[in-house]
């Protein structure tokens, strides 16, 4: 075995994995309105989008299982409920994104076709690549990842050199707190827990290493995979923020056709004519591995959960890709706005069972991980309760917890809880970790 080869096609294939409809559309837009807060808000969305989906592959690499090792220490039966919800949000929200994403920006301009056939035809060749999956992680990591990186890198280059470096006002009073949010809809935390699963079964399909050969090259290709991803989006979001002058975008009809344009705009600014096709493969490759390593995942998951039956994961597999037909019709934004209270519920819980995994043992026993999640959960209700029906009365509640009016509000709780019962009471810590 050729361990930097090896360890190369794993990290291209984990960006890959990572690196969907979210990643492209979300930053530009993001620096375009932070405008001269550019930095800040690449700060804030750098932790979500970057630093926990590290972590998360840190913590595969530890544990070597499945998305049902994540949870287990909390209980069985509600490792069981987490995984279910993980896989059904991910087969329901970012992998019909990442066709809807392709036809908006990809296929329609050009054909003007109807998203159906779009999502029919791209679903038709996730998932051949979903039964071919013992040769996802090597297609994608010798082939795709290199040529979606090479594209992004001359958007990214040609535009900040071609670009006036002039920033506008911002339009965000707390540009921290705002990145750091617009990092959930990348999804990425999901994704490590997600694709990092994938990965390990790939990995296992063609190296015969060790336990601890395998840790180093899950947790090296992490670090790698996520330099990649702090690279590009630190990028995206600059180019965003130096356009911001030069680009208009306020006549735009919604939010989503404002993300779409811009990226068409720069592209084109960037790499002249050619900045569509260039956009368009690049849309289409970034979305397309990210749905196969999605819906790989979760065909996985219930494969596993199943006596490891095969024709679990291909009914499974069939389900997911109709399913992404049916919802990859709708458009890229009318998804994120049913993600959001999704996202404000499900991450943070992401969050806190990544970081406990990967904190050494005697302050991550069964009691700290149940008594962390059971808070993050309570403190992350007031967050969707006020996404999805704001009132007076909840304000009022709200205001005496900490960070909640940047939808955090679980944050010192949960961390609170951690060192309360982690640091304070090793000895019983340790002795029910024992038992």
């Amino acid at each position: 075995m050729n361990s930097r080869k090896e360890l190369l096609i794993t990290s291209f294939g984990l960006f890959s994995l990572f690196f969907g409809a979210g990643n492209l559309l979300l930053p530009p837009l993001l620096g375009y309105n932070a405008g001269e807060n550019w930095f800040w808000v690449a700060i804030g969305f750098m932790v979500t989008a970057v630093v926990i989906p590290i972590i998360g592959i840190l913590a595969h690499a530890r544990l070597q299982g499945t998305l049902y090792d994540f949870g287990k220490k909390v209980s069985p039966q509600f490792s069981l409920i987490y995984c279910i919800l993980i896989y059904v949000i991910a087969v329901a929200i970012p992998s019909p994104r990442t066709a809807a994403a392709t036809h908006e920006i990809a296929i329609f301009p050009i054909f003007g076709s109807d998203p159906l056939w779009t999502s029919a035809i791209y679903f038709a060749l996730v998932l051949v690549f979903v039964l071919n999956r013992s040769k996802i992680l090597g297609f994608i990591g010798k082939f795709l990842t290199p040529l979606i990186v090479i594209m992004l890198l001359l958007v990214i280059g040609i535009g900040l050199f071609s670009s006036e470096m002039l920033t506008s006002a911002s339009q965000f009073d707390t540009p921290i707190a705002k990145g750091v949010l617009e990092g959930y809809q990348t999804f990425d935390a999901i994704g490590a827990v997600v694709v990092g699963a994938v990965i390990i079964i790939s990995i296992n399909f063609r190296n015969k290493g060790s336990f601890e050969e395998k840790k180093t090259l899950i947790a090296k290709s992490g670090w790698i995979a996520g330099f990649g991803l702090f690279i590009i989006y630190a990028g995206l979001i600059s180019v965003g923020a130096y356009y911001g002058s030069e680009i208009n975008i306020n006549d735009e009809l919604s939010s989503d056709m404002q993300r779409a344009n811009l990226l068409r705009k720069i592209s084109i600014a960037s790499l002249g004519g050619f900045g569509n096709t260039v956009l368009s493969i690049l849309i289409s490759l970034a979305c397309f591995t990210t749905a196969v390593g999605i819906i790989a995942g979760t065909a996985d998951y219930f494969k596993g959960l199943l006596e490891n039956s095969q024709l679990v994961y291909i009914v499974t597999a069939i389900i997911a890709s109709v399913f992404g037909i049916i919802v990859g019709q709708l458009d890229f934004n009318s998804i994120i706005i049913v993600a959001v209270p999704v996202l404000l519920f499900i991450y943070p819980i992401t969050i806190v069972l990544i970081l406990l995994n990967v904190l050494p043992q005697r302050f991550s026993t069964p009691l700290v991980f149940r008594a962390v999640v059971i808070v993050t959960f309570i403190f992350s209700i007031p967050d969707v309760v006020g996404f999805i029906s704001p009132s007076e009365g909840l304000k009022r509640i709200t205001e005496y917890i900490p960070l909640t009016q940047f939808s955090l509000g679980w944050v010192l709780p949960a961390l609170v809880a951690c060192l309360g019962i982690g640091l304070l009471n090793p000895k019983a810590n340790n002795q029910l970790y024992e038992d």
